[in-house]
């Protein structure tokens, strides 16, 4: 996701006001002249469609939505100020380890810095900001004079950001998150519907909860726009923690992969062995590990919850000859397999409930332990949800708590 900044200068300038109740202050600790720094303020209204200042008996003071878009901008600007001292840091330029670029650097620059980030490409990423290619490559450039470092690197395949630039770029998107919902919190306070949540949903959540609780929120909040995102966790998780994605709902890991995120369990659900419905085993009562790893598996990846179930408590790779022959888990490839030949695999009974209704998938009768893993939902640990936001958390919660059989879920025959 590009991030779409309004003007930093005028965001500085509005936050600095509503700091010190005054044009002229905040004009003298952004280096402008009064007038300037009120063309700001009154450009930056224009452009968000709604007055941010109100001028009292004691000075200036914010609206409702000024004041609500002013904490925004204030986490905004700090995380560009720390990106901007993190890459500092990391490129540890002589003349520049004391420079504040970013009080310096456009929204611009920011924009082209993510794009090229994103793409890996100065011409890809000018397509996706729907400029010329000279221009994203000068805005690339002056951030780099500005920062007085190198932020990309030519490579054999396209551009590549530095590591600087990565760290900076990450700090940009999070500050764009952030002015994200200040938009929509403004949009909500003058009565309009302008909101949109963007969810990271791992396999079993995709299955109830969260077709569930959007459900709920497009009846309660017609006009909010649902984004899902699907992916590896890897990947879910540095969306999650770049501000790409709001919350990532799915499986918990143990202990917490990142120390800037929070994890919350929702309820916990069991892994079991499962089989096609012809497979030999099915109907039979109390088998055994071993009479099940006498059949070849299909395992899913190791660095997932039932993977390391299958790899450190079942202990399946110190066997003399291992039983895996298919590593996936993709439930489309599952039921084919399961509905091809004598294959088993572990999975949760909630993420193959419809499966398992009709007959496609069946559950063995076999004793695990330890077997339970813990679903939540996994959130940036300074993350302010916009009221939206709250209320879809909320309803996950809700959903989550009640936990029906998937029989009653979809209104089946018990």
């Amino acid at each position: 996701m590009i991030p779409d900044f309004p003007n930093i200068r005028h965001i500085r300038v509005f936050a600095q006001t509503v700091h010190h109740g005054s044009v002229s202050m905040a004009a003298a600790q952004c280096n402008l002249s009064q007038p300037a720094a009120t063309q700001a303020i009154a450009k930056l209204e224009t452009a968000l469609e709604t007055p941010l200042l109100l001028r009292g008996a004691g000075g200036l003071r914010a609206t409702q939505a000024g004041a609500l878009f002013a904490r925004r901008v204030d986490t905004a600007l700090a995380l560009l100020a720390s990106g901007a001292r993190a890459a500092l840091r990391l490129g540890a330029p002589a003349k520049a380890s004391k420079r504040a670029f970013d009080h310096q650097i456009t929204a611009a620059q920011l924009r082209a810095l993510v794009a090229v980030g994103n793409s890996g490409s100065f011409t890809v990423a000018a397509h996706d900001l729907g400029l010329s290619q000279p221009s994203v490559h000068r805005a690339a450039r002056t951030l780099e004079a500005v920062a007085g470092l190198a932020l990309f690197n030519a490579t054999a395949v396209g551009v590549e950001l530095t590591p600087p630039a990565q760290v900076l770029a990450a700090r940009v998107k999070l500050a764009a998150a952030e002015l994200r919902q200040g938009l929509e919190e403004i949009s909500l306070a003058r009565g309009e519907e302008n909101s949109s949540i963007v969810i990271g949903s791992m396999p079993l959540a995709r299955t109830r909860i969260v077709p569930a609780a959007i459900n709920d929120m497009i009846h309660a909040s017609p006009s909010t726009q649902m984004r899902v995102v699907e992916g590896r966790y890897p990947e879910l998780l540095r969306s999650l923690r770049e501000g790409d994605i709001d919350c990532l709902i799915g499986a918990l890991r143990e202990p917490a992969p990142a120390d800037d995120v929070t994890e919350e369990v929702l309820f916990d659900d069991p892994i079991e062995i499962v089989a096609g419905p012809r497979h030999p085993l099915v109907g039979k009562r109390n088998i055994s590990l071993e009479d099940c790893l006498a059949y070849p598996w299909i395992a899913p990846p190791r660095e997932t919850p039932a993977g390391q179930y299958i790899y450190n408590t079942l202990k399946i790779q110190e066997l003399a000859q291992t039983p895996v022959r298919v590593v996936s888990s993709s439930l489309v490839v599952l039921r084919g397999l399961l509905g091809l030949g004598d294959y088993l695999t572990l999975i949760s009974r909630q993420q193959i409930a419809v499966e398992e209704h009709t007959g496609m998938i069946v559950p063995l009768d076999v004793r695990l332990e330890g077997n339970r893993r813990a679903i939540g939902l996994t959130v940036r640990s300074a993350w302010r949800p916009t009221d939206r936001q709250a209320q879809f958390i909320d309803l996950l919660r809700k959903h989550a708590s009640h936990n029906p059989s998937i029989a009653t879920w979809l209104k089946l025959p018990q």
